[in-house]
């Protein structure tokens, strides 16, 4: 089954299968669909075409998801960039922006760097 371009599992809960949508949580899809009177507990597949209609009306109406989002976000970024803030240094750099250590712990921010040496004995093996 495809909403707003995304495929969404048939055998999951509606509530649940909402949150494939990118910008799109828990909270927001049980915002959703109180507001469009639309079941939580029914599975994906039980929806009627008129109720994927009212989904797809009023998440296209009142949020932005996915590309649009996504631009969204890439442009506040490139703002901070040219702003010269803290913040945007930090993302230009590839480090983590929202004040975790880096001494440790930042690996999969700057793409899994080891700089230190093993134990620092060398393996006999190669003579």
């Amino acid at each position: 089954m495809r909403l707003l371009g995304i495929n969404i599992p048939d055998n999951k809960k509606v509530e649940i299968s909402l949150m494939y949508l990118y910008g799109i949580g828990r909270t927001l899809s049980r915002d959703i669909l109180e507001k469009t009177r639309i079941d939580m507990n029914k599975r994906a597949k039980d929806l009627t075409s008129d109720e994927l209609s009212k989904l797809k009306e009023y998440i296209e109406k009142n949020y932005k998801i996915e590309g649009e989002l996504k631009q969204i976000i890439k442009q506040n970024i490139m703002m901070l960039k040219d702003l010269g803030t803290y913040r945007g240094s930090r993302h230009a750099r590839k480090l983590p922006v929202r004040g975790q250590r880096t001494k440790t712990n930042s690996r999969t921010v700057r793409g899994n760097v080891r700089k230190t040496a093993g134990s620092g004995k060398r393996k006999t093996d190669l003579k």
